[in-house]
């Protein structure tokens, strides 16, 4: 497939240190970070934005886009990589983070600016990047810039409650965040955490009500996804995951592949996500929900290729 569209990526960079019965691995990783690699393999042109550290782990986050094909347009600095720690239990994944002055998290607007640059038709960011600090302000009027001058704007919350020291606020920024962008993809658990006291069918009008996206989408794990077009509803059903592995990054490689689904058919800008028919946002969940359930079927986040996708 042609690049014919460019898709500038940027948020948290990170290694997961993964614990299963009691071993260890470190895998490179970040919600954003894996998004972009997804993205890449697929075959698509895709800036990662966000900087990454010039230690031992940097080079390993580096190595890892730099294989997948990702331009790295935040370049480099000389704070410490940001690290998660992950316990997997019965194939669930549960998350520690250590990120105070890391080096992801050096960004201010005139930075991330000059980062995404000219020629790209969506910016895409989310999870850690939106909870707090000056970082989070710059991305939130990055974006609001970003969608003010017809720039297809996407986010994925991938809320991570355990971590947030002031909830209401970080609700009230997401609120704020979600009246600026044209593709908002969530799962059961992020509308959970958004509206911990309402009923989902309740959650999701709230939510509906809230956002400016012209396309909403739900995953809800082995019971499929949906996604709202306006009023209209599209539903999918889950593929099969034989053997699944562990479900990390499986959410990242949906939101990528959704992405480029939607750039293969031209989808990828305001005007044309306005018009955008239930059969080509089937066809766009679909294929995204093929991507995520191929990743779980490895450890850690190993997105597919767009042969792998391909072939099933």
């Amino acid at each position: 497939m042609p690049k014919s569209y460019s898709i500038a990526v940027g948020g948290e960079n990170l290694i997961d240190q993964v614990t299963t019965d009691g071993h260890v691995v470190s895998h490179p990783g970040g919600s954003p970070f894996n998004v972009a690699v997804a993205i890449a393999r697929q075959g698509a042109d895709v800036r990662y934005v966000s900087p990454i550290s010039t230690d031992q782990w940097g080079d390993l986050l580096a190595e890892r886009l730099t294989d997948a094909g990702v331009n790295l347009t935040g370049g480099r600095n000389d704070r410490p990589t940001t690290m998660a720690r992950v316990t997997v239990t019965a194939g669930i994944p549960s998350y520690m983070f250590e990120r105070v002055g890391t080096a992801e998290r050096a960004v201010d607007v005139p930075f991330l600016t000059d980062s995404i640059g000219m020629g790209v038709q969506a910016v895409h960011t989310g999870s850690l990047t939106l909870i707090d600090g000056d970082d989070a302000d710059a991305w939130e009027l990055t974006l609001a810039q970003a969608y003010d001058n017809g720039t297809f704007v996407s986010v994925d919350p991938n809320v991570r409650l355990s971590i947030i020291a002031d909830p209401e606020d970080y609700r009230v920024r997401i609120t704020r965040v979600l009246g600026k962008v044209h593709l908002l993809k969530l799962s059961d658990e992020d509308l959970s955490g958004l509206y911990p006291d309402l009923a989902q069918d309740d959650a999701l009008a709230q939510l509906r009500a809230k956002t400016s996206a012209l396309m909403v989408v739900l995953t809800r794990g082995p019971e499929g996804a949906s996604a709202w077009l306006g009023d209209t509803r599209v539903d999918i059903a889950a593929p099969p995951v034989n053997p699944l592995v562990d479900t990390v990054g499986a959410g990242d490689t949906f939101m990528a592949n959704m992405l480029v689904a939607l750039g293969d058919r031209g989808l990828l800008s305001p005007q044309a996500m306005a018009g955008i028919t239930p059969d080509a946002a089937t066809q766009v969940l679909t294929r995204a929900a093929q991507a995520a359930a191929l990743n779980c079927q490895r450890a850690g986040c190993n997105p597919p290729t767009r042969d792998e996708l391909d072939a099933v």
